[in-house]
């Protein structure tokens, strides 16, 4: 998986919206397939128009886990906008995770204004879930 430095740079570099739209959708197709028997009910994000599946693990201490993510979507360029969120959140501590949010790296890199409003209320939705599964772990 790419680093979100990596893709914050990467972004910098490509000045085109086409360019940069194709990159989302590369990011998308690196990102390893989730597993059928992931694809649950439970794991679904829900308020996201495509299929968004995340899968939330957690290890170390219990106080401040540090938390790890798969996820998964049936459409392009929404599994590239995954890619991008489990960048920024995958391999942190709980604490860290709920103070992070990820819609200001999209926002750094211009994505969210070249979003339809459903994409972007479904990455609203992705990053919502994360955080607050970060802040259920610390509170415990």
């Amino acid at each position: 998986m790419n680093s979100l430095e990596h893709i914050i740079d990467d972004f910098a570099f490509l000045d085109d919206w086409d360019d940069r739209y194709r990159y989302v959708i590369e990011l998308g197709k690196a990102l390893p397939d989730l597993a059928e028997d992931k694809k649950t009910l439970g794991n679904k994000v829900m308020g996201c128009a495509s299929q968004v599946w995340l899968v939330t693990h957690t290890s170390g201490d219990p106080a401040d886990p540090l938390m790890t993510f798969e996820g998964d979507s049936d459409a392009h360029i929404v599994r590239g906008l995954v890619a991008i969120v489990l960048a920024t959140y995958s391999g942190k501590r709980a604490s860290e995770i709920a103070n992070l949010d990820a819609l200001d790296v999209f926002n750094k890199i211009g994505l969210v204004e070249h979003l339809s409003a459903q994409r972007a209320n479904g990455l609203r939705s992705m990053i919502k879930r994360i955080r607050e599964e970060a802040r259920v772990r610390v509170a415990a």
